[in-house]
């Protein structure tokens, strides 16, 4: 028996879905699971953090800057004060002159970082400076002077000197006269010496127009503007380092949440194949490549008998059924799937006939992951079978025995006449008399078979009503008390409360128990009992009826052929009893089974579906 097209691709089908499952869980459970980041997350991280940290960069630069002003101003303020604080001194010694201001200039422009310290009146002319040959020359274009001179004020630009070299120049007011700290008759005279202060110290040149003066103090940005450089580059380089944390932040959680993602999608598809694994109706054996039971589900436990605790580890040589492991090793030996029909000895000494398809596993890199082998039971479909080429040969049978009881029905009624007619011509012969009663017996013997036979072929019609079932069986051994009496067989009912009546025809259903009634009494003998129950069947919403004896039972080779048609072991059998049974039975779609061992009794369970209302 070869397995069908549809059940083939139907296994193949199902072993590519365990392949592609069980190669999932395998390459999750021996890889760390491959996480990969789309562009478009690299992308979006650089547009959003890239501005973040441009302007917080730009930001800290012109803080530095800032920083650097108000430090070089601070620091040209001081030096102004202090540039003050010396003139105030020589003045107040009454023998300050030009020299000594020329000289202070000189001395004080020496100091590290100062380029060049000069004095200006309010037009711009250079009074003093800490170069003597720049005194005369005009200073300070572009700049108001007389509001600078007049004002407390401090200020400062950026200006190149003539060899090219950035200057960061801080000017202000120049008052060296008003001093802190001294008393009224100090600052009457400090006064009347500020007032002429130029005129008596300086040449006329100099003096001319010295009513205001501004300082100019010129400091070296060579060294700050190289720390600035310095504080930039290291701004920058700190910026950057905290977009490649940001970045790698925004992946790094990417990555969790993908990670996250494919575990529990990993939970899933593992919790789905177990379930699938477990719950499939087909028996499943995987077997590693150490050819150990790596896998053995509910299905396979419950056809082969086994317990998946005592097999899953061991190696298949030692628990597998000779059939299976058979099975495997040739397996082993061949590509793709392959297919059988088998028979399994269990344990108990019972055949399983399966039907099994079996194939490799292996990885997406082409490593061998094991075998896998699927298997159902066939017990059922070899039944269906069996039936189905039953009613096909009992269909042939009816068919040529319709004809055939009517092409003899006819003549035995000639049979008939013709024996009566002796029967009545020679009542005086007690011989032929005799002979004559014996051809219409045998006639009326012949016609009742030819009926059954008829009743056999013809198709049969059910008329389903509701009937008390309790009434009917009753009723139905009432009829074989008498006989039972005889032979001094008990009779007993056992009823289920829970059916009151049952949706069947009666009169079928009555001639069924009745045949198997009489095959049971006849079976029996002297002695015995025959038991009758009814009780609701657990599915379909049906009615089961057992009848049962303590008959010597029937052996195992007659079993599948007690409803064939002439089949008999009672020498005055005519084989169609159990036959038409049979055929009532499926005419209200149910089914009948007989179980039977010698020396044991006999028991026929006749299962009728919808037969009970809710």
């Amino acid at each position: 028996m070869n397995i069908s097209g549809v059940d083939r691709h139907f296994f193949i089908l199902v072993l590519f879905l365990l392949d592609r499952i069980l190669m999932m869980r395998h390459l999750n459970t021996k890889r760390k699971p491959r996480l990969w980041v789309p562009p478009w997350v690299i992308i979006g991280a650089v547009l959003v953090l890239a501005p973040i940290f441009f302007f917080v960069t730009v930001d800290s630069i012109n803080r530095q800057k800032g920083n650097t002003i108000s430090l070089l101003k601070e620091k040209g303020a001081a030096l102004i004060r202090s540039f003050e604080a010396g003139a105030r001194t020589g003045m107040m010694g009454m023998q300050w002159g030009g020299a000594q201001v020329q000289q202070l200039l000189s001395e004080t422009a020496q100091q590290r970082d100062i380029v060049y310290i000069l004095v200006t009146n309010s037009t711009g002319k250079i009074l003093a400076d800490s170069d003597p040959q720049n005194i005369g020359k005009p200073y300070g274009e572009g700049l108001n002077l007389y509001r600078i001179s007049h004002s407390h004020s401090l200020h400062w630009r950026e200006v190149y000197t003539q060899n090219g070299t950035k200057t960061f120049e801080v000017f202000r007011q120049f008052v060296p006269m008003q001093g802190r700290g001294m008393g009224r008759g100090a600052g009457r005279r400090q006064g009347m010496m500020s007032g002429d202060w130029c005129q008596r110290h300086l040449n006329p040149e100099q003096a001319q127009g010295s009513d205001a003066q501004v300082i100019f103090v010129g400091l070296d940005m060579t060294s700050v503007e190289n720390a600035a450089r310095e504080d930039i580059r290291h701004s920058i380089f700190t910026g950057f380092i905290f977009l490649l944390i940001g970045f790698a932040g925004v992946v790094t959680l990417f990555l969790a949440q993908a990670y996250r993602s494919a575990r529990t999608s990993f939970s899933r598809v593992k919790a789905f194949s177990d379930n699938l694994v477990e719950n499939m109706p087909m028996g499943l054996i995987a077997i590693d490549p150490g050819e150990r039971i790596a896998s053995f589900n509910q299905t396979a436990e419950s056809m082969l008998k086994i317990s998946a605790t005592e097999i899953i580890g061991n190696q298949l040589s030692e628990i597998l059924p000779a059939s299976l492991r058979n099975f495997f090793y040739q397996m082993k030996t061949r590509t793709g799937p392959i297919t059988e029909e088998l028979d399994a000895s269990l344990n108990n000494h019972q055949n399983l006939p399966l039907e099994v398809i079996g194939t490799s596993l292996s990885d997406e890199d082409g490593a061998a992951m094991g075998w896998v082998i699927l298997f159902r039971d066939l017990s059922e479909i070899r039944h269906l079978k069996k039936e189905i080429a039953r009613s096909q040969r009992l269909a042939s049978i009816g068919r040529l025995a319709a004809g055939v009881a009517h092409e003899i029905r006819n003549p035995l009624s000639s049979i008939k006449g013709f024996a009566t007619y002796f029967k009545e011509r020679y009542r005086d012969t007690p011989k032929d008399h005799q002979t004559a009663e014996i051809m219409i017996q045998e006639v009326e013997r012949l016609d009742r078979v030819i009926g059954q036979l008829m009743e056999f072929a013809r198709p049969m019609s059910i008329e389903e009503k509701i009937t008390s079932l309790d009434a009917l069986i009753r009723h139905s051994l009432k009829m074989v008390e008498g006989d039972a009496l005889k032979k001094h067989i008990t009779l007993e009912f056992n009823h289920d409360p829970g059916i009151e009546t049952a949706k069947i025809d009666p009169d079928r259903i009555k001639q069924v128990l009745l045949n198997l009634y009489l095959n049971a009494i006849e079976a029996m003998g002297e002695g015995g009992s025959l038991t009758v129950s009814a009780k609701r069947s657990e599915r379909d919403n049906g009615v089961q009826i057992t009848v049962s004896d303590t008959g010597p039972g029937i052996t195992e080779k007659d079993l599948p052929h007690l409803f064939d048609p002439y089949f008999t072991t009672k020498p005055s059998g005519t084989g169609l009893g159990l036959a038409i049974v049979h055929k009532i039975v499926e005419s209200h779609k149910g089914e009948i089974q007989i179980t039977s061992e010698l020396g044991e009794g006999t028991v026929v369970t006749i299962l009728i579906p919808h037969a009970l209302e809710d």
